[in-house]
């Protein structure tokens, strides 16, 4: 029960599989800035304090992507070769590989989280209690988010991008409901907001279990996941290829939040608001990066399977036209980046209000991020353009490399005249210096592929 990528118009096939999913990572970042605005009522250091243990939910996002990529690239290559029962293996076995990180990393967080918290060197005793407080009961949640997402990853490559999305959209409901019903309601303050996350998460885990096995449209006819069929997966090498594909993707994600937390542990020096500041601002910059994550999403299921099927003049249009519209949305982004400062101010920062000098920090850190929009939502298309053929290596040796040029450029920049300003002009420039070398290995690569091709056709026995 799938989709086949392989045929039809090119571009209303990607944007039809990736409404659903754009739709649900903006409604996820609607429900964030919903949350904020609860916290936010609580007080300004509230926010600080979610917005640190927030760095540690997204260090999770490096293995939670080995489930994730490892569902939409092995499930869309093998679907594009008709291959319907290495789909199956593949998924199921990344089901388990997201159970066993999940776990792993949600006992990580809960052992070592006052130590974590303290890196940052608050000085303010509460924030930093607060934040280990809400690390440790998010942390409980790692397995479901996990597991859900390498089964989401599934149905995404099988060409249903609808089904997640109404997971998903429950589960951001019901925590909805449950944030300022906890916050204030019981009187639970920053640890309500952290039940109300993982009480949401197991739900949607429950559901997807469901769907994978009874919805109509799920992406396999029959699925066991409790069997012992799984040894042989691990043992006929299909979780080593999973790990193959994914770990520089894995190794890429998980040294962007370390190295965010770094740069973090620098704005901190300028005092105890600037993460305020920055968690508020970056998620409106959030309407970027996850609409290009849900195009990226689908991209890749696309360029999977027409991959495996050998359609590769699909392929290029595909990148073309994704490519046009993701630099057209980043465009809308930079706009109300650059203008929209003060309303988000007034609303999730009121707290603030009285300090005008916050207000115009927070102004300038919207508009020196809104400069790097359109060339990061192209880092978007590249990159998961070479994840569909199989080739994570190049997108993650970029993104790696520009990462690491930020912590240095950062620090180096903050001990200028610049101040904080200064760490966020080396953040926006590295975004910025990300999709620009993507996209200019995808097409170079692109080029020398076509004309090895054509070379071959008109010398066949070459």
């Amino acid at each position: 029960m799938h989709k086949d990528l392989t045929q039809g118009k090119i571009f209303s096939t990607i944007f039809r599989l990736a409404l659903p999913i754009a739709g649900g990572q903006v409604m996820h970042m609607a429900y964030n800035l919903l949350d904020m605005f609860w916290i936010g009522l609580v007080s300004g250091d509230a926010i600080t304090s979610v917005g640190i243990a927030g760095l540690f939910m997204w260090l999770s996002v490096g293995l939670m992507l080995i489930g994730r990529v490892g569902a939409e690239v092995g499930v869309a290559q093998a679907r594009g070769r008709g291959d319907t029962v290495a789909a199956y293996r593949y998924s199921r076995t990344t089901v388990y590989i997201a159970a066993v990180l999940g776990t792993v990393y949600g006992i990580f967080l809960i052992v070592f989280r006052t130590p974590l918290i303290g890196l940052f060197n608050f000085q303010a005793a509460h924030i930093a209690l607060d934040a280990a407080n809400y690390t440790a009961i998010t942390a409980i949640g790692m397995p479901a988010m996990f597991i859900s997402s390498a089964i989401g990853g599934a149905f995404v490559a099988s060409g249903n991008a609808k089904t997640p999305l109404l997971i998903s959209a429950g589960g951001l409901i019901l925590n909805m409901v449950l944030t300022p019903l906890l916050v204030f309601g019981f009187g639970l303050g920053v640890v309500g907001a952290a039940f109300a996350s993982i009480i949401a998460q197991y739900t949607v885990l429950t559901t997807s279990i469901f769907a994978l096995k009874r919805f109509k449209s799920r992406p396999f006819a029959e699925y066991h996941i409790f069997t012992k069929d799984i040894i042989s997966d691990f043992r006929d090498g299909i979780a080593r290829d999973i790990f193959k594909l994914t770990i520089p993707i894995c190794i890429e994600n998980t040294i962007f939040p370390l190295l965010s937390m770094v740069t973090t542990s620098f704005e901190v020096g300028f005092g105890d608001f600037i993460p305020a500041l920055t968690r508020v601002g970056t998620q409106v910059e959030s309407l970027s990066w996850l609409v290009g994550a849900g195009f990226g999403a689908a991209l890749t299921a696309f360029v999977g399977q027409n991959f495996g099927a050998g359609e590769h003049e699909r392929i290029s249009k595909a990148v073309k036209y994704t490519t046009g519209f993701l630099a057209g949305w980043g465009l809308i982004v930079t706009l109300v980046m650059w203008f929209g400062g003060e309303i988000v101010f007034g609303i999730f920062l009121s707290g603030y209000a009285i300090y005008p000098e916050r207000f115009e920090l927070f102004l300038m850190f919207m508009r020196i991020l809104a400069v790097c929009q359109i060339f990061a939502n192209l880092e978007f298309v590249a990159g998961n353009a070479f994840r569909g053929k199989g080739r994570p290596l190049p997108p993650s040796i970029v993104g790696i490399a520009s990462n690491v040029i930020r912590v240095p450029l950062a620090f180096a920049l903050s001990r200028t005249s610049l101040g904080v300003l200064g760490i966020w002009a080396a953040i926006s420039f590295t975004a910025a210096l990300r999709g620009i070398c993507s996209c200019t290995w995808y097409f170079i690569d692109e080029y020398k592929e076509k004309r090895n091709s054509t070379r071959t056709k008109q010398n066949p026995l070459s």
